[in-house]
């Protein structure tokens, strides 16, 4: 059920009825019945897969809160749940890149699987496996209530895509109940329709040039830099568009979700973009792979051995950048079942693991050189470097191959023909309204720049919006849906949403 689709605006209407009416004390199972309609309007089949997740950890979780004194006994628990659940994400989605590999290698011709891939099957089991561990490391008590845990994994606004949500911060705003609330529900819309803007006038539009630069890259090989760039527009409007759409339908429950995005083009480094794009994968990374590999005993020992033999500073250094160069690799393994998503993890990995080995160089030289870190030049010009250093990891990320991915970026350097850019065919009938799609997607990164600029400088958008005379704030709106009707792709002829293919 796509979220653009007409058949999911039906659906949510009817659950936002429905959860005002009843109850509050009920208002919870109300959200776990329509995320499992949800759920399964996905395929009946596919929700064995969400119940195995839903029981696996709650077991676990109870299983380990009885056993809280004998650690040995609950360290077996938390092995066990998380074997059973990542060892049910991997079979799903890297078997056929292993048989593709040892095929490779082999020469036999091994079968492929054809596995069903539930829907947001990444997203819910990190969240599970996040609160297992939370409940291991005694951060809080698992939940008794098994039909309460399954509306924390299957809460519908997030299973899609996310955001990774935490125990901690949803279950009480899950199972507390809400009233009716007006200027919520004002601001909730307005988050919508900002999503669907991005998501269909500047997403979908961009996508029809992606398509076919990426997937016919031999005869566009002058774009290769026009179609990179254009991706990163796709792939923003796509993700963040996303993330406003489902964050505003939680809103409308009166469910606050956690921040996945923060402007990320104006990060002034590749750690800095990570802790503006994607967040709730960045701090779940931090929290259950980064810490705990980066504290271990093993690590602990490293990182003595590293100062005997390269110094204090090196053997300080050197633990973390390995750590984050294994963080990254999942990352990577995470996107996907393709060794262009491993090279896609190793290249953020290294950017940032060397960027720490070097810090205390790069600030040397910025002291010789009189660099003000604060200066306007200075932070453009860092904004600049990471935007380029992203943009060459979207060749990775959106290429079919990494020989693609590579060939791509040679392309990039070499060969630059613009005016092919106009030739492409955005339409069945041609390219009668290319050169109309490329002003559209100009005006909506214009209109995206500027409202970025403002929510940098701590200007609250929403909130100002609401307080303005109602004349004002439905001339807004219908302007906004004014250009959903007019500039966007309508559902029937958009993709779906990238991420949640993951």
């Amino acid at each position: 059920m796509a979220l653009t689709s007409v058949k999911f605006l039906l659906f949510l209407l009817t659950s936002v009825a429905g959860y005002y009416l009843i109850p509050r004390k009920f208002q919870w199972i109300w959200l776990l019945l329509f995320s499992y309609i949800y759920y399964m309007a996905s395929g009946v089949k596919l929700v064995v897969f969400l119940l195995f997740t839903t029981a696996t950890t709650y077991g676990a979780a109870r299983l380990i809160d009885k056993k809280r004194k004998n650690k040995k006994a609950g360290k077996r628990i938390l092995i066990l749940g998380l074997f059973l659940n990542f060892g049910m994400l991997g079979i799903l989605k890297y078997t056929n890149l292993i048989i593709t590999s040892v095929n490779h290698i082999s020469g036999i011709e091994f079968p492929f699987v054809n596995f069903l891939l539930p829907l947001g099957i990444s997203f819910y089991t990190f969240q599970s496996m996040g609160y297992l561990m939370d409940v291991y490391w005694g951060r809080f008590h698992a939940e008794k209530n098994p039909f309460r845990f399954a509306l924390f994994v299957s809460f519908f606004p997030q299973i899609m895509q996310g955001p990774i949500g935490r125990y901690n911060r949803m279950a009480s705003q899950l199972y507390e109940g809400h009233s009716f609330d007006w200027n919520r529900m004002e601001r909730a819309c307005q988050l919508m329709l900002w999503g669907f803007f991005k998501k269909m006038v500047l997403a979908d539009n961009a996508a029809l040039f992606v398509n076919a630069i990426f997937d016919d890259y031999q005869t566009y090989q002058g774009l290769s830099i026009a179609g990179v760039l254009l991706y990163s527009v796709q792939l923003y409007g796509d993700f963040s568009g996303g993330m406003d759409v489902v964050m505003g339908v939680a809103n409308l429950f009166g469910i606050q979700m956690d921040e996945n995005f923060k402007r990320p083009y104006f990060a002034r480094s590749i750690t800095d973009f990570w802790h503006r794009w994607h967040i709730t994968l960045g701090t779940w990374m931090k929290d259950y792979v980064f810490y705990p590999f980066s504290l271990s005993k093993a690590m602990g020992r490293f990182g003595r051995y590293a100062k005997k033999k390269f110094g204090k500073q090196l053997g300080r250094t050197l633990p973390i950048c390995i750590a984050n160069i294994v963080v990254f690799l999942l990352v990577g393994i995470w996107h996907g079942a393709a060794w262009k998503f491993i090279a896609y993890g190793l290249y953020n990995g290294l950017i940032i693991g060397v960027s720490g080995l070097l810090t205390r160089q790069f600030r040397s030289w910025k002291k010789k050189l009189h660099i003000d870190d604060k200066a306007p030049w200075f932070v453009m010009l860092q904004i600049l470097r990471t935007f380029l250093l992203v943009n060459i990891s979207w060749f990775f990320d959106r290429a079919d191959t990494v020989g693609q991915a590579l060939t791509m970026f040679k392309n990039a350097l070499t060969r630059t023909d613009w005016s092919m850019l106009t030739g492409i065919q955005t339409t069945a009938g041609g390219n009668t309204y290319t050169k109309l799609i490329l002003a559209i997607l100009l005006f909506g990164c214009m209109v995206l720049f500027v409202v970025s600029i403002l929510q940098e400088r701590g200007i609250q958008i929403r909130e100002s919006l609401s307080q303005k005379p109602l004349v004002v704030k439905m001339a807004v709106y219908l302007a906004l849906l004014f250009s959903l009707s007019v500039m966007g792709q309508m559902p029937l002829s958009s993709g779906g949403f990238i991420y949640a293919q993951f």
